[in-house]
């Protein structure tokens, strides 16, 4: 009597197989790491039987995991010291749905009506990746059970399996696998090689290839912190990060709730877009187990956060079939939220812990925060805790937060006060500004030119308006000074004028504001200063419009300053070199805003007021 078993495999299991083998991953090199991966459980179902104090079958035999490639014969072994498999072990795993949750793997198919969908991690069914690759696949198993004989399963993976006695066999579980001719490239030890430290560097097995050990890196984001010393964060970044430098911060923390997460996070020391290496992709890698799922994961954060380097891990989550994307999308959310909540605590930590290691994170990663100050509506207010910005109250290249702004204004201060300016000197002369140097109000100076965008987007901090300079409702306590014009002459000046100028400007009225300048540009749009505009209309000429019509802007004149003083006297006298003056009082307010851009009139007439002068 044969002591060969023949067995038929199911319908689901036939069924799965054609989809596994024909359709189902997207690359093929996949099948190893999940004979890894199961190779991985074993050795961890033994130890866990172990420390149970359960008896075990060579239980010096420590558990462990090798590979063997043999380009000539073009196959491939993975032998785990593992807990093996009896008979009814064997035919229930490979052969039937009992165990591998194929029917219900089969019906999440079905309702999506698309191949490449289902959840290998959820059903177990990764061992039939092995048919992508091999025409024909031997199992070599014995249970750690001591009474348990040793069994063969061989399968071409159509229609059916074998299986036989296999004598002397030690505990745990060989497979082979001949190659199909065109996966014989698997058989290359480099091949192999590469293929492990992609995806199995961290499993907590010792992984052997042709002998030599492969996986020498351990997964840091398991251990605790407090066994971790500092070479050996920077050794892991070093090697996860592909950057010889060490890292600017970093944060190692786990999470019970909303869902189970062990992260080890890196920021670099520089940030590589301000270094012209065009916009970079998130470099956060998801496990499950310590099992690659998806290199530089996406959705784990919100794009702002691209910066970041590192390991997120979650037995919790539901995998696809090939392991590549998370299916649930309810629960990713739950991660990038959790994620992304703990990572700006942890800034705001920083902050308050270590201001200067801060201030040099926030040089270089400034631009990413302000992105999500104005794409991230769930977490603006926690990014405005965070961003800096020098101020009128504050020593040159001192930057100050928002919440410190606060905690300086007085009783009659009602809004926070922005300017935007190129530089300190620049902000400090601007016209804008003289108002609040008169009357002791602290403005923040915004030299990035996202700033105002920024400022607009966040809206409000601790209950305060972010106000522009320029659009703030402000008046001088004392308006009146000697020499000045009458309410008015003024009036009448500001008249004339606006009927001289045409066009060229909007409304002219007197100013309550100014002290030293004698006019100031006022954008008519309440909503819209001349920074603002200036950059849309950069972006529209970017993109190869001829950019925005040129717009008129109201005119403040200061009915106190001496040009506008003579201005006045002047246009009883000789009216035609009045023109002339209040064209170029007009001018000069826009370069003082910033918003003339074609100045060669400007010269032309001002070269003619020289001559006039001089004559």
């Amino acid at each position: 009597m044969s002591s060969i078993e023949k067995h038929t495999f199911q319908a689901e299991i036939q069924q799965l197989l054609n989809i596994v083998i024909h359709s189902l991953y997207t690359d093929k090199e996949i099948f190893v790491r999940e004979l890894i991966s199961n190779a991985a459980d074993a050795c961890e179902k033994l130890r866990f039987t172990q420390a149970s104090g359960t008896a075990i079958r060579q239980a010096e035999i420590p558990a462990t995991i090798s590979l063997s490639a043999d380009e000539t014969t073009g196959t491939i072994t993975i032998t785990d010291t593992g807990i093996g498999m009896t008979h009814e072990e064997l035919v229930k795993n490979l052969g039937t749905i009992a165990h591998s949750g194929t029917k219900a793997f089969l019906k999440q198919l079905a309702e999506d009506k698309k191949p490449d969908v289902g959840l290998i991690g959820q059903f177990g069914v990764g061992f039939y990746s092995a048919f992508m690759a091999a025409k024909r696949v031997t199992v070599q198993s014995r249970s750690f059970v001591e009474s348990e004989p040793g069994w063969q399963w061989v399968s071409e993976g159509t229609g059916g399996y074998e299986i036989t006695p296999a004598d002397d066999l030690p505990r745990g579980t060989k497979i082979t696998l001949e190659l199909k001719d065109e996966a014989k490239e698997f058989a290359e030890k480099g091949a192999l090689e590469r293929i492990i430290k992609r995806y199995s560097s961290f499993v907590p097995f010792p992984i052997d290839l042709n002998g030599e050990k492969v996986n020498t890196v351990q997964a840091l984001w398991t251990r605790n912190k407090s066994e971790i010393k500092e070479e050996d964060y920077n050794q892991f970044y070093q090697f996860i990060g592909h950057d010889h430098e060490n890292p600017l911060l970093r944060l190692h923390f786990n999470a019970d709730a909303p869902i189970a997460i062990q992260s080890l996070l890196f920021v670099p020391a520089h940030n590589l877009e301000t270094m012209g290496m065009g916009r970079i992709d998130s470099e956060v890698n998801l496990y499950c187990r310590k099992v690659l799922i998806q290199a530089k994961a996406k959705g784990l954060f919100p794009d702002w956060l691209r910066f970041l380097k590192g390991v997120v891990d979650s037995e919790d989550l539901p995998l696809n079939i090939s392991r590549e994307t998370m299916q649930d999308t309810s629960l990713l959310q739950k991660l990038n939220k959790a994620l992304t909540g703990r990572f700006l605590k942890f800034l705001n930590e920083q902050a308050e812990q270590s201001p200067e290691t801060y201030v040099k994170f926030y040089t270089e990663y400034q631009r990413f925060l302000k992105e999500g100050v104005v794409t991230d509506f769930t977490h603006r207010e926690a990014l405005g805790k965070l961003l800096r910005f020098e101020s009128s109250s504050t020593e040159k290249g001192k930057l100050t937060s928002l919440a410190d702004y606060v905690s300086r204004m007085g009783s009659d201060q009602k809004e926070i006060y922005c300017l935007q300016a190129p530089n300190r000197e620049a902000a400090e002369s601007s016209p804008y500004f003289e108002v609040f140097r008169e009357r002791k109000f602290e403005v923040l100076f915004l030299y990035d030119s996202w700033d105002e965008f920024v400022t607009e987007h966040l809206g409000q901090f601790d209950g305060k308006t972010l106000k522009p300079a320029e659009k703030a409702d402000l008046h001088l306590n004392d308006p009146k000074k000697e020499g000045a014009l009458s309410e008015d002459a003024a009036k009448a000046l500001a008249g004339w004028m606006k009927e001289s100028l045409g066009d060229r400007v909007g409304e002219v009225r007197s100013s309550q504001r100014l002290v030293d300048s004698p006019a100031v540009i006022v954008d008519a749009d309440k909503y819209m200063t001349s920074s603002m505009r200036r950059m849309l209309k950069a972006m529209k000429q970017e993109e190869g419009g001829a950019g925005a019509p040129e717009e008129k802007h109201d005119l403040e004149i200061n009915p106190a300053h001496p040009i506008i003083v003579r201005l006045e006297q002047m246009r009883q006298k000789d009216a035609a070199l009045a023109a002339q003056v209040a064209e170029q009082v007009l001018d000069n307010a826009r370069v003082a805003a910033g918003i003339l851009e074609d100045p060669r009139a400007m010269l032309k007439r001002m070269n003619q007021l020289l001559e006039r002068v001089l004559a």
